[in-house]
């Protein structure tokens, strides 16, 4: 049974990274294919101009919250989010949980090498995990059907769409029952990291909540996207007043 909250009209898991570890294990065990989503407070803002996006979110099979700022808007609601739980993070516990067993991975997505950089980095830091197959995140609509035919040959367990938002989530919606993947997870930009490309926060700005302004401080062009934060955060305060 799932326990659901919504933040502006997103529905959210109310899940810590173990149960939505358990969740996934129950998803793959299942049958048909499932999608899960990771939205942070930016994906949020869009889904409410986004309709499209706004009713693949509702149709997740679990959706996640990636961002502090959703987990802070959920306290006025009914039900709160236990923790973020990021798409990153979600996918380095699935790589230990599977690192070993016959579960295996796709990764699609990505500048040209990064996947395949991402791959051998991860098969090193977890040994015995299974990367089945990799393609990068451009392609052409012939590229596109090659794709669709490598994944549903070699049907992985789980397939990890870095694409970007709402790209990824429109992708897969749209592609799901083509692929033969189990389960199919939007990461952003979670190969860049995997690689070795781009670093996350310091332990302590993650705990802290404040990855996002470690982004800002070394990625000082992002500063247009973290004006949407202040937006959200006032969205949010504003719907609920009008309760």
């Amino acid at each position: 049974m799932r326990k659901i909250t919504q933040v502006l009209n997103v529905p959210f898991d109310a899940v810590t990274m173990k149960e939505a570890v358990a969740r996934v294990k129950v998803l793959m065990n299942g049958e048909g294919q499932h999608f899960i989503c990771t939205p942070n407070p930016e994906i949020v803002m869009d889904a409410q101009k986004d309709k499209e996006l706004m009713s693949i979110l509702r149709e997740a099979d679990m959706v996640v919250p990636d961002g502090i700022g959703v987990v802070w808007a959920s306290k006025y609601s009914s039900i709160r989010l236990k923790e973020r739980v990021a798409g990153y993070d979600l996918t380095q516990n699935l790589f230990n949980e599977f690192a070993g067993t016959d579960k295996t991975f796709y990764f699609f997505g990505g500048a040209p090498g990064v996947a395949a950089d991402a791959a051998r980095k991860m098969r090193h830091k977890y040994p015995g995990l299974k990367i089945v197959g990799l393609h990068n995140g451009y392609f052409d609509g012939k590229e596109e059907k090659k794709i669709i035919h490598d994944i549903k040959n070699l049907s992985p367990s789980i397939l990890l769409v870095g694409l970007g938002a709402p790209k990824q989530e429109k992708w897969i919606y749209d592609n799901m029952r083509l692929l033969g993947a189990k389960v199919s997870i939007g990461v952003g930009g979670s190969f860049d990291v995997m690689a070795g490309n781009v670093k996350r926060a310091p332990r302590p700005f993650q705990k802290l909540g404040l990855e996002w302004f470690y982004r800002l401080i070394t990625q000082p062009t992002r500063w247009r996207r973290m004006m949407r934060l202040p937006i959200f955060a006032f969205t949010v305060l504003k719907t609920r007043k009008r309760r």
